[in-house]
């Protein structure tokens, strides 16, 4: 009770806290974008085997356990398992000067990237609403959109293990009106996964193409329900722009073929995250909704 107390009463230490504990959740992050795309592979490839009649039952081992935990960790050039004191978010890469310390293989900087993202992110939600339980929710809405966005931006998926939950954690969540009314976290549920399904047949019909994947619609509908139908048109219209935009440069600048599909997620994520802190302000202002 008195830590609570102090965190309540001292907004320093709770945006702090916050910061910190986000940095070790950064770091959870980071398997999860590695390991999840992995294990749903597997999960496939498990599925169309148990459908292929032509199969017989195998009396083959089953292959090493493979999850968010085991294995731990290691280095993917010399198998070096990675020590408490070398998985200390961001100051590891730093002491470390970004490479292996067993065979000195460079390490990606994205790790220490998604661990100073989303302990600073973490950190401003703290700041933006303050100790309270919108705080607290604030920051798994948060989490999931950062690790929803590196994967798509990895694999073009959006895991249904992400998206879905997701989805009911934010009707939950706003069942007593923390960020919107629940009768607008359901219309903005349903209204989110209508307008990009309407979207995808849309353009299948026009051009023969898919123009994005299901997961998009499940996010948008997340979004939707976190945060309420007012802010899906800011949301999609951020989303779009930022897009766009990022697809030119891609084009022009970095050789990237115009038939080569580009992640929406991320763009939807960060939609998602402007209408988090500044979507009510914005559309009171813009569009004048209430």
């Amino acid at each position: 009770m008195e830590l609570l107390q102090l965190l309540q009463s001292t907004p320093a230490a709770f945006i702090a806290l916050c910061g910190v504990f986000g940095l070790l959740v950064g770091s959870f992050l980071n398997v999860v974008i590695h390991r999840l795309p992995k294990m749903m592979e597997q999960e496939w490839r498990e599925q169309c085997a148990a459908l292929d009649a032509a199969t017989e039952p195998s009396s083959a081992a089953p292959g090493p356990r493979y999850d968010l935990v085991v294995p731990r960790s290691a280095c993917p050039s010399c198998g070096h398992r990675i020590s408490a004191m070398e998985n200390i978010p961001v100051l590891s890469y730093l002491a470390l000067r970004g490479r292996c310390s067993n065979c000195k293989a460079a390490i990606s900087p994205r790790y220490p990237l998604v661990e100073a993202l989303t302990g600073g992110l973490s950190a401003f939600v703290a700041w933006h609403f303050g100790f309270g339980a919108a705080a607290l929710t604030a920051l798994l809405f948060v989490w999931a959109l950062i690790a929803l966005t590196f994967i798509d931006f990895d694999t073009h998926l959006l895991p249904d293990s992400i998206t879905q939950p997701l989805l009911w954690l934010g009707l939950l969540v706003n069942f007593n009106g923390t960020f919107t009314p629940l009768s607008s976290a359901v219309i903005g549920a349903v209204v989110g996964y209508l307008i990009l399904w309407s979207v995808y047949w849309l353009f299948k019909l026009a051009t023969g193409k898919e123009g994005m994947g299901f997961g998009d619609f499940k996010l948008l509908a997340a979004i939707g329900a976190w945060l309420g139908w007012q802010v899906l048109p800011l949301t999609i219209l951020l989303s779009s722009m930022v897009g766009a935009a990022i697809g030119i440069v891609l084009i022009l600048f970095a050789g990237h073929g115009r038939q080569v599909p580009i992640p929406f997620g991320p763009y939807l994520a960060g939609g998602g995250l402007i209408a988090l802190f500044w979507g009510k302000a914005i559309t009171q202002a813009y569009l004048g909704v209430a």
